[in-house]
């Protein structure tokens, strides 16, 4: 066992990481490396057998794990098992603490473990965490930071504590599961985008999701985005103290937002100039405000508008986040396929005027008629697919009337896109946009969402190398 003296006091027994897979073999050889003794448990032989070769830690069956309990001194849990689950539920009651890897990276941080603690900056929300974590952490290297973007984005935080090059600044997007095992976070800055029901299985209720997501706002600088009630309505009843708001429409005082066109800063500075609204990835209001959110953190660590503005300037958002796929004859194309929930396909539909909408997967028991009844005006038509179409295609007719609706029953995941892109492409018109924004997961037919919006670029780039050239 390492002699290290700046390990926290429960890292000094053995360690019992609760899940194999890629979370929990960062953890483990992250210990490992440390000179720790650490136990990986998972009902899966073949990913322990994986963890095992790699960092030669020890392992065993949940079962195994739950009838020696007491012999662990910290359960280290992947971010996904749910609290219910019954290791877990055996640890709490015998006392045992139960913590996440981010909790765990914070620890080692705050102790000194790899050298002086860094700064963290904490990004969250049901919609638009990635983008946003990628838009600051390019902003604070741009202002001459050693930042890098880490959690559900770049690398897990405990490799980037232990990397061989020094990183000061952590960009850390973390989902509602890893705030919610990490009881003792505190970042330096941290911002909640907006709060939707998701993941409502795991947490118990919305409120217990959205209470989870406010561990964010713990620090220094708490950012919300104001144009969320709920959100507003729940950081003022938890007592934060004085969040700084971000909005699309002109900023108050403690408020960043748009003015004449311009991203503007009116809590860190007089109504300062930051950045062209225009040109910003992705295109519409949820890249404008991912870049204000970004920009407000950004903002709250010491970054120059100028570097702000080098940053956004040269910004691409990540494939299947609302990226331009093609843009033909006038005619848009756009992958938003993480759109998974109506949340987030009600930021991919906004802002364009006529919309060809391809839509559909699992609904995960979400209720879509508000989406449809806030976009009938724009929805030309829309493409479904998805073993939840039956629900969708109710919701479109009783709430777009007008718009056009074709269905695939097919669930071939190559033959379903095909034929939806197929009709896009029959009836799109200079002016429509495309837009894949299934409001839906898509574990029904694909392997992920990023396949899904692999096989709709694909598709459509087949039909614009066969369109007769003009």
């Amino acid at each position: 066992m390492t002699e290290n003296s700046t390990l926290p006091e429960e890292l000094r027994g053995t360690i019992l990481v609760a899940g194999a897979g890629v979370s929990g073999m960062g953890t483990t050889a992250m210990l490992r490396e440390l000179g720790l003794r650490v136990v990986v448990a998972d009902d899966d032989e073949t990913a322990r057998a994986r963890v095992v070769e790699i960092t030669e830690a020890m392992e065993m069956s949940t079962a195994a794990a739950r009838s020696q309990i007491s012999d662990f001194s910290l359960v280290v849990t992947s971010p996904g098992w749910r609290p219910d689950t019954p290791l877990l539920v055996d640890a709490a009651t015998a006392g045992l603490e139960v913590i996440g890897d981010v909790e765990l990276a914070w620890r080692l941080d705050r102790a000194g473990t790899f050298g002086p603690p860094r700064t963290w900056l904490a990004v969250t929300g049901t919609n638009g965490k990635t983008t946003t974590t990628a838009m600051l952490a390019a902003m604070m290297v741009r202002g001459g930071f050693a930042a890098r973007a880490v959690g559900n984005i770049g690398v897990p935080v405990t490799a980037a504590l232990a990397g061989r090059e020094r990183v000061d600044v952590l960009v850390a997007e973390l989902s509602s599961f890893q705030l919610h095992w990490a009881p003792t976070l505190v970042p330096d800055a941290g911002v909640v985008l907006n709060l939707a029901e998701d993941h409502i299985d795991w947490h118990g209720s919305f409120r217990a999701y959205a209470l989870a997501k406010t561990r964010a706002l713990r620090g220094r600088v708490a950012v919300i985005g104001d144009d969320d009630r709920y959100l507003v309505s729940l950081a003022r009843e938890i007592d934060i103290a004085s969040p700084i708001g971000f909005t699309q429409s002109e900023p108050m005082r403690g408020q960043l937002g748009v003015r004449a066109g311009e991203l503007v800063d009116n809590a860190f500075a007089d109504n300062l100039e930051l950045a062209p609204a225009d040109g910003i990835s992705p295109p519409g209001a949820a890249g404008v405000l991912d870049a204000l959110a970004a920009a407000a953190i950004a903002r709250s660590q010491g970054v120059p508008a100028s570097a702000i503005a080098e940053a956004l300037s040269t910004f691409e958002v990540a494939g299947h986040r609302g990226q331009i796929v093609a843009d033909t004859g006038g005619i848009v194309f756009i992958d938003n396929s993480k759109a998974t929930n109506p949340h987030a396909a009600d930021s991919a539909l906004e802002g364009h005027q006529s919309v060809i909408w391809i839509l559909g997967g699992q609904l995960k028991g979400a209720d879509i008629s508000e989406l449809v009844r806030s976009h009938a005006g724009r929805i030309k038509a829309a493409l479904v697919l998805g073993v939840d179409r039956g629900t969708i295609v109710d919701s479109l007719r009783a709430h777009a009337p007008e718009a056009g609706v074709y269905v695939t029953d097919s669930t071939d995941p190559v033959e379903a896109m095909e034929y939806l892109v197929s009709r896009a492409w029959e009836i799109a018109e200079p002016g429509d946009t495309v837009v894949l924004a299934p409001a839906a997961a898509s574990l029904d037919m694909y392997k992920g969402m990023g396949q899904r919006g692999d096989i709709f670029a694909v598709a459509l780039k087949r039909h614009i190398s066969q369109a007769p050239e003009e």
